[in-house]
């Protein structure tokens, strides 16, 4: 029996549905190194979407290695209940460094990091004697996670169907992703009707509502949804003017995604200094997609609402592996990494930038593809919306990826990559080759099908 018929058989695959893999099979990696996955086959696969958007520097990264395996020479494990080691306190004290926030709180995923920040933002207004305010904002398209927290302040039909007997949903409020805007409409005046929509929800619900959460810059799950700063700059207002927090999911888009090492530092307030959210949440580069982490970082006002003598006050939440000291050395075998620079003086934000414009060159005939109705980037994120309304187009895509060397996995009908910052000039135009040539191959593939009954998959 082949590892993945054992796979099959034993391990249940998430956000699948199990019954394809009957024609389907998951393919067996059994190496990875850089940006290259190898399977069992020995086939080469090219990892064009960071293993979900967690590898920063590529697989089997020799500092991260180096890190966790000293350190579990040391401590591999202990509670943070009551007791605390030096990777935790120095990673807490470079994290608060970098973003002006601090007090870390330690989990592993980040749905969990949502979890915690919808928490901590209730029970902090609760802790303040502002009892109602425990409702939450979420944005048209966002994501963070599917925990039952998660959920209610994630806008994907597909989750809220399935389990919204389980959430309590939150409001759901315009994005500023131009692609929503109505026809006839300009991005600025589309990104003014959101501010505009945000000023009058809080101006009706500022009592009950503790908090607005949202993706910085770029909404993932919506394919890539890409919007202009001055948002977050008119949230920062809002959210001052009406006493809400501010929660800035970083999870996918921290770490350099998007040119900066923290998207939401690229919105410029009328100060000239970058606009601050009450909480950050970390996660999938954190570690550099070697182990799982996640973090919270706030305010020293929330954190003080929390100080006090009763037990009931204190912020009831724990995980088991919370602040793990192995993962706490991954990420700061990280940090180190952004702060190095190479012999020509530069950082990685600054190579990421050289890669990303070779990159976008190289896509040119992308984004003159006669099917690519739109294209963006932003950082080292791009994404193209594909003029096809075939439900099916995103798994077929994956599986003439896979078979090209390729792992790329296009949200409906949106294809993007999202790669390690380590590829090669040749690795970026076999990328950006294979991009277009699976593109006419599942194009070609489709238009032979008789026209589809089934349900159609959206562009936004």
């Amino acid at each position: 029996m082949s590892l993945a018929e054992r796979s099959c058989q034993a391990v249940w695959h998430p956000c699948t549905q199990m019954k394809v893999h009957e024609r389907f099979p998951p393919r067996a990696i059994v190496s990875a190194q850089g940006p290259w996955l190898v399977d069992e086959q020995g086939h080469r696969i090219l990892d064009a979407v960071s293993s979900w958007w967690v590898n920063l520097f590529g697989h089997g990264f020799a500092p991260i290695r180096d890190a966790i395996t000293d350190q579990l020479g040391k401590v591999d494990h202990i509670m943070l209940a009551g007791l605390t080691h030096p990777p935790v306190v120095e990673l807490s004290e470079r994290l608060s460094a970098l973003t002006g926030l601090g007090h870390a709180f330690y989990a592993s995923d980040g749905a969990s990091a949502t979890e915690i920040a919808l928490k901590m933002s209730a029970h902090s207004w609760r802790n303040r004697g502002q009892l109602d305010k425990h409702r939450f904002i979420g944005l048209q398209g966002g994501y963070h996670g599917e925990t039952a927290g998660a959920l209610s302040v994630t806008d994907i039909p597909l989750f809220r169907e399935a389990y919204g007997p389980l959430v309590r949903l939150s409001a759901t409020l315009p994005s500023p992703d131009p692609r929503y805007a109505a026809p006839g409409v300009s991005a600025e005046a589309h990104l003014q009707h959101c501010i505009d929509s945000l000023a009058s929800y809080l101006a009706a619900h500022h009592a009950d509502t503790a908090a607005i959460i949202l993706e910085p810059l770029v909404q993932g799950a919506a394919g890539m949804g890409m919007y202009s700063p001055d948002y977050l700059v008119a949230v920062r207002r809002l959210c001052d003017q009406y006493q809400v927090h501010w929660i800035a999911d970083e999870i996918a888009v921290g770490f350099g995604r998007t040119g900066t090492m923290f998207a939401h530092q690229q919105a410029i307030g009328p100060g000239g200094q970058a606009v601050k959210p009450d909480f950050i949440c970390l996660s999938k580069g954190l570690t550099g997609g070697v182990m799982p982490m996640s973090t919270v970082l706030t305010t020293d006002a929330v954190y003080a609402a929390f100080w006090d003598d009763r037990t009931v006050h204190g912020f009831l939440h724990s995980h088991s592996y919370t602040g793990n000291p192995l993962a706490c050395r991954a990420a700061l075998a990280v940090l180190d990494t952004f702060a190095a620079r190479d012999a020509q003086g530069q950082d990685v934000l600054a190579r990421n930038r050289q890669a990303a414009a070779h990159f976008t060159a190289l896509t040119a005939p992308l984004r003159a593809h006669p099917r690519v109705r739109s294209w963006r980037q932003q950082g080292m994120i791009w994404a193209w919306d594909i003029a096809t309304d075939e439900p099916t187009f995103a798994a077929r895509y994956h599986r003439a990826a896979l078979d090209a060397g390729l792992l790329l996995r296009p949200i409906g009908a949106t294809l993007y990559v999202m790669p390690p910052y380590v590829l090669t000039p040749d690795d970026q135009r076999f990328l950006a080759d294979g991009l277009v040539r699976v593109l006419d191959q599942v194009l070609a593939e489709i238009d032979t099908l008789p026209h589809s009954t089934a349900p159609v998959v959206p562009v936004p």
